[in-house]
């Protein structure tokens, strides 16, 4: 039985997951439904990645043909920074529910702590950080309550069954938790060896907030944008030290990495379009790491973080983000 963790919404999310970033649209179906097949039942998708609708295609072939349930997956998507607006919530969500085929989300995020304002799907969809879609940036006024009141009322509404927040820290978790009526139920951050987050993760532990990780292989994901420390640092697979741990335990650096992250309490939603790196990220679960090779990884930590504004944009704002 593949591990859960218990949201403090009452559901049951899966630990692994399959990441849809940056899945090129001309395969997305086929890797979805693939994915499906090997046993994923955990999709973490967004209206920025621009992919909806052909993710959409890949789960209803699955369900067509019988290989999975609708209520068996657990399908997660994100509330893009132009639609923070309280009355530009509901119909946005409507929207990618309508491109995914599916009456509800499992689980629907705030993207970003970032308000921008708002651009019409009918001028361009997915809209981007800028609002001319080259480089103005236009702030929205609409506060994290204004954003996260409307969040709340998609569950009562159905259109989610839980709801959480993306690339939140610790301050901003701290103020939302003064005044929501529903607690967010996960927290997703960017985690790997050179980004611990240890306070934020031990933070949302004492609040009951579940946290997943992406870019768990560190630089790997942001190669090819040429972002900041990137290229300058050793892609953790490639890590000398890695592969030691990796050779002492018979796996792939990958599927150490991806260990560190879950036997340390936290959800994983790593990506591929290879078959067999679907199934080995799965079998990540079925070992464990010694508490020394757990520590001695967590000692990687530099605090270097890759996704963040400064590398789409430049604001005065960038505060929010820690």
């Amino acid at each position: 039985m593949a591990p859960v963790i218990k949201l403090n919404s009452g559901y049951d999310m899966p630990q692994v997951g399959f990441g849809l970033w940056k899945v090129d649209n001309a395969v997305c179906a086929d890797v979805v439904y693939k994915a499906i097949k090997a046993g994923y039942r955990l999709f973490d998708g967004a209206c920025d990645y621009g992919n909806e609708v052909e993710c959409g295609k890949g789960v209803a072939r699955a369900i067509q043909e019988g290989l999975v349930k609708r209520e068996e997956l657990f399908i997660v998507s994100k509330l893009w920074n132009t639609f923070h607006d309280g009355d530009r919530v509901e119909p946005i969500v409507r929207k990618q529910l309508a491109d995914w085929g599916l009456d509800y989300f499992d689980l629907y995020l705030i993207h970003f702590p970032v308000a921008l304002e708002y651009v019409d799907p009918s001028v361009r969809y997915p809209p981007g950080w800028h609002y001319d879609g080259k480089s103005e940036i236009r702030p929205s006024k609409a506060t994290i309550q204004e954003t996260w009141t409307a969040m709340e009322s998609l569950v009562d509404k159905g259109l989610s069954k839980s709801i959480g927040i993306s690339n939140f820290q610790g301050q901003l978790i701290y103020d939302m938790l003064r005044y929501a009526r529903i607690r967010p139920a996960t927290l997703q951050i960017e985690h790997h060896p050179y980004l611990v987050q240890e306070e934020l993760i031990k933070l949302a532990k004492r609040e009951g907030i579940a946290v997943t990780a992406y870019s768990s292989f560190g630089p790997a994901s942001f190669l090819e944008f040429n972002m900041k420390h990137a290229t300058a640092m050793t892609p953790l697979i490639e890590d000398e030290k890695i592969k030691a741990i990796a050779a002492k335990y018979n796996r792939p650096p990958s599927e150490i990495l991806l260990r560190w992250a879950t036997q340390r309490g936290l959800a994983i939603i790593p990506k591929t379009t290879r078959e067999e790196i679907m199934k080995s990220n799965l079998r990540s679960v079925e070992f464990d790491l010694s508490q020394e090779d757990i520590d001695a990884i967590s000692a990687f930590d530099r605090g270097i973080r890759f996704n963040q504004p400064s590398n789409y944009f430049e604001t005065d704002q960038l505060w929010i983000f820690g």
